[in-house]
């Protein structure tokens, strides 16, 4: 009996040991986890912090997580939609290299850009838009006049974002938004220039010119074009043709092959399909007038000159002013006195003395006022 019970008792002990040691466990566990919890938490809170880098495609839509969240940090973050490439040797890329000089300039840990190209289609450039706008970046630009419809319904739906768009002067101020800067290049000025240069070199007194759509800077340019010629020499024709796009490169084409056809021997065109028109015009041998941005390496043997936009000249006023505060109610322009415009010659052409010499003096009256470039009225 005493043997018994003290089996019995033996075995009652192993048992309340072993719970005892199981409870101690269990706190134990419980307690490491719930240590190691926050630190993985703060390792994601961290990662997630770090600034975006610098991207070239459009935002993601809205509802994807990964592209809801924004570069942080005390950054000034922009977004730009623009109408063709970064590297489209014209409107774009005078934008895309302006918001590296920037960058370069303040730091990209002061200044961060993304950019969403090839938005020719309006209905996706107001849907990349709107996605920015939401994603809180300080500047918003809409890179092209044919955004101002799309901008004048979205910048009302958000009051603390700035936005910009050009070319134009149109702040939508008349209706009551106070949030939108515009920006125009005053392009007939270095198109008088390089009139005066055409009208010096051709042989033939036939000029051709290659159009997109007959607005904004793409008027301005071909209009001081013409002006530049008509004041140079009264006796060469000007054959102008607005093609209807800002990107069919076959159409441009088609357009300076018919001018060459009909005698132009000196040849110029705004907008980013100017490429198919350099190309027949360097088959024919015909000179290249560019703008907007530096032609040369499309064909440097017939290129002369190309009138540079440096949209740095109203890009950091713009961005100055929604660092203090004011979100728009105001347009800049490129002008060749302040800066925003300037001829581009080809090292790699011979131009004669005399042509680079009225050039010159053609840039210093402008300047100073003593020639005026009467363009009439442009629609913006």
């Amino acid at each position: 009996m005493n043997r018994r019970f003290l089996g019995i008792s033996i075995i009652l002990v192993i048992i309340i040991v072993g719970i005892a040691y199981y409870a101690i466990f269990q706190d134990e566990g419980e307690t490491e986890t719930e240590d190691a919890t926050p630190a993985a938490t703060e390792a994601v809170t961290e990662e997630a912090a770090q600034p975006t880098a610098e991207a070239t495609e459009a935002p993601a839509a809205e509802g994807t997580e990964e592209a809801a969240a924004p570069a942080t940090g005390e950054a000034f973050r922009v977004a730009v939609v623009m109408p063709s490439t970064q590297n489209d040797l014209a409107f774009s890329q005078s934008m895309y290299d302006a918001l590296v000089a920037i960058q370069e300039e303040m730091g990209e840990d002061n200044f961060e850009f993304v950019i969403s190209e090839n938005m020719f289609v309006v209905e996706d450039a107001a849907t990349a838009i709107r996605d920015y706008a939401t994603q809180g970046y300080d500047l918003v630009i809409a890179h092209g006049s044919q955004y101002g419809s799309s901008l004048q319904e979205i910048a009302p739906d958000f009051p603390e974002t700035a936005f910009a768009w050009g070319t134009t002067v149109n702040t939508f101020a008349d209706e009551g938004i106070n949030n939108v800067y515009a920006y125009e290049a005053r392009s007939e000025e270095g198109g008088y220039v390089n009139g005066v240069m055409a009208a010096m070199l051709t042989e033939s007194n036939v000029i051709g010119v290659v159009g997109p759509i007959e607005t904004g800077d793409a008027k301005l340019y071909v209009d001081g074009f013409k002006a530049g010629v008509a004041a140079t020499k009264d006796d060469v024709e000007v054959l102008v043709n607005y093609i209807g796009s800002f990107s069919d490169q076959s159409l441009a084409a088609t357009a300076a092959e018919t001018m060459i056809a009909d005698g132009a021997d000196v040849l110029t065109g705004t907008a980013q399909m100017v490429p198919g028109a350099v190309n027949k015009a360097k088959e024919a041998n015909a000179k290249w007038f560019g703008t907007q941005a530096d032609q040369t390496s499309l064909a440097p043997e017939i290129v002369v000159a190309s009138q540079v936009y440096d949209w740095t000249v109203v890009l950091k006023p713009i961005i100055e002013g929604v660092q203090a505060g004011t979100l728009g109610g105001e347009a800049f322009a490129l002008t060749l006195e302040n800066g925003g415009l300037v001829i581009a010659y080809n090292p790699d052409y011979e131009l004669p003395d005399d042509v680079k010499a009225a050039a010159d003096a053609a840039i210093e009256g402008i300047k100073d006022g003593s020639i005026t470039v009467d363009v009439g009225e442009v629609t913006q």
